[in-house]
């Protein structure tokens, strides 16, 4: 009798922490009963063989469909999934195989991903950081194999990679999609490997290391966060329950698969609930062409699910679609960037979808909380949190807060990574009893939903982009005429939050702000941590023991932005100001002529893009 894989139990639809605490009441294995990521999709991929797993979108052009669509069943993925296993076993000669990949979300990307994890340790890279950045990541994850894209008109990164074996000395492997000559071809390499299940070079344990994620920023000292089997299985399957995902879904998936969303919050879940994955094109959702006739793509593919950051989700409200090309999409999943509310209710109105947000961090394998499909949305909200996952606010003494007691967010359950590969990093974000400090300020209420106000953390958070913002810090202190710099997130309509400075100059000196910018610019590791501009002050708000208080710089420079867009928008009588309070920025508008329901639109259109909550005055007589 053939022996058939445990599956993972799919719960009534979950909308209440009741719900969620019922299913915490019954054995953890019955939730999770898989002990690594490959018997997880193996099991899948025996209760649905013949299904379609992933499909590639390899034109923009919706006429080119269906010519320019690949698709492979779930069968046909494991197959390359135990190709990649067994040749990146080859490769490693008897050392535990560890592959860096440099790919986009294509269909090879996937098989490197899972056939690498397989068999050992994975580390996605972003392809986009400058050649030095990579070259430190690689050495870091003590990878012995690339797998990276070749020459491509579309998308250069080859030009990144092509010295990298050079520059770090356990790289003893280069493969290259679309492989120039006397580099070795990814893809005739993986026809050419054994389709046997594979060896695993290691007992096959929850709790051994899967992958490895950078995170912390683009600064320029490695810091990657280890994902074990468990992590990734249990963000997955949590994932998959909030959104009550079935082999019914399709989902469109942009995400690149170094992001923790691309990966494991929009794919692995999908992929253990028999569902579809649909990549659109080599460049995803940064491909314009794609997203000019996004809508198309949605009614042609049948999509059920669509999964994009709040940025883009302002995008295709605008690109041109039909009456019923949302007739089979049932919810709208966004994250990795603050939501404005006015966005998420625009949004749900006009096309008539659900939206939900998710909370997530590469430490916890990208999900922290959703709000679950079977809910209603509750503003402000992240949703409540995975099965067996629990979060709490605390103090700055890490000491528990009451219900809707604004502190510091810390989570912990078996999503929460073990830690950094190195372990001096782990101070101030990985506590000795198993909690992980998100460094987001917020609360949880009485319902159980978390909510997230603002951020301990300095972070900037470019189009769900992470910045450090000491790197744009340290370039500028380089300059012999600046005594102080601070880098904060700037508000955004399309990005999020642009990096910009203040600086405070040396007494007697003298310099432009754009000058100060342009000699930054070399030292700082990628175009995206760039400040958008610099601004001098006389001194930085500082904090009673002396340190720079950002919230503060960040207030200043959202009123900046916040004004001008009320006075592009014509409202002269309409006064701005950004109160840092302890739930987080607000902006009061103050209006000195009768509020009317004209003025209250106009100012619901200057916010809609922006994740921050705002009131307006009437000082009128």
């Amino acid at each position: 009798m053939k022996k058939t894989s445990p599956s993972v139990s799919r719960p009534d639809p979950i909308a209440t922490i009741a719900d969620i605490e019922r299913i915490e009441a019954l054995p953890y294995a019955q939730f999770m009963p898989h002990t690594s990521v490959y018997d997880a999709l193996c099991a899948s991929a025996e209760r649905h063989a013949d299904r379609p797993a992933l499909t590639f979108i390899a034109s923009p052009d919706p006429d080119a469909l269906p010519d320019a669509m690949c698709s492979w069943t779930y069968s046909e993925c494991m197959t390359e999934v135990r190709r990649a296993s067994n040749l990146f076993r080859t490769l490693a000669a008897g050392e535990e195989p560890r592959i860096a990949m440099l790919l986009p979300s294509i269909p090879q990307a996937w098989f490197t991903l899972w056939g690498g994890e397989s068999i050992g340790v994975v580390c996605p890279i972003n392809y986009l950081l400058g050649t030095e950045h990579i070259a430190e990541l690689v050495r870091a994850s003590g990878a012995n194999i690339l797998v990276t894209l070749g020459p491509h008109a579309e998308l250069d990164i080859w030009s990144r990679a092509v010295d990298l074996q050079a520059q770090c000395p356990s790289l003893r492997h280069v493969l290259a999609v679309g492989a120039p000559a006397g580099t070795m071809d990814f893809d005739a390499a993986l026809a050419a490997a054994s389709t046997e299940t594979p060896t695993l070079a290691r007992d096959n344990r929850i709790d051994n290391t899967a992958a490895l994620f950078h995170t912390g920023g683009t600064t320029g000292a490695p810091k990657l966060a280890r994902h074990t089997h468990g992590n990734q299985l249990h963000a997955a399957a949590g994932a998959a329950a909030m959104y009550d995902a079935s082999e019914r879904d399709v989902i469109l998936n942009g995400f690149p698969l170094f992001h923790v969303a691309g990966s494991i919050v929009y794919g692995l879940s999908i992929l253990l609930a028999g569902g579809e994955v649909v990549l659109p094109t080599l460049t995803g959702l940064r491909n314009k062409r794609f997203v000019d006739h996004y809508w198309h793509f949605v009614d042609r593919l049948g999509i059920t699910l669509l999964a994009a950051v709040p940025t883009v989700i302002t995008t295709v409200l605008e690109s041109p679609r039909s009456q019923d090309a949302t007739q089979r999409v049932r919810l709208l999943l966004t994250g990795g960037s603050p939501l404005p509310a006015e966005l998420a209710t625009e949004a749900e109105k006009r096309l008539g979808i659900p939206l939900r947000n998710i909370l997530g961090m590469t430490e916890c394998a990208g999900v922290i909380a959703i709000e679950p499909s079977a809910a209603a949305r509750a503003e402000g909200a992240c949703g409540l949190p995975l099965p067996f996952t629990k979060v709490r606010a605390t103090d700055a003494q890490g000491q528990p807060l009451q219900a809707g007691t604004t502190g510091i967010l810390q989570v912990s359950g078996p999503n929460v990574s073990p830690g950094y590969t190195d372990a001096k990093r782990n101070a101030g974000t990985f506590t000795a009893d198993g909690w992980l400090v998100t460094g987001d300020l917020g609360h949880v209420d009485a319902q159980g939903r978390v909510f997230v106000t603002g951020r301990a953390k300095d972070l900037i958070i470019r189009s769900s982009h992470n910045i450090d913002p000491g790197v744009i810090e340290d370039a500028l202190l380089r300059h012999p005429d600046v005594l102080m710099a601070a880098a904060v997130g700037e508000p955004d309509e399309y990005a999020g939050e642009l990096p910009i400075a203040y600086v405070v100059l040396k007494p007697g000196a003298s310099q432009q702000p754009e000058a100060l910018a342009d000699f930054a610019r070399p030292f700082i590791p990628e175009r995206p941590a760039w400040p958008r501009r610099v601004e001098l002050l006389d001194a930085l708000p500082l904090t009673a023991i002396g340190k720079v208080y950002k919230p503060a710089l960040r207030a200043r420079a959202s009123a900046a932005v916040v004004a001008d867009r009320v006075q592009r928008a014509g409202l002269s009588h309409v006064q701005t100001q950004v109160l840092d309070e302890p739930a987080g920025l607000r902006v009061l508008f103050t209006t000195s002529a009768p509020e009317d329901v004209a003025t209250t639109e106009a100012l619901r259109q200057v916010m809609r893009g922006f994740a921050l909550a705002y009131s307006v005055r009437d000082i009128t007589p």
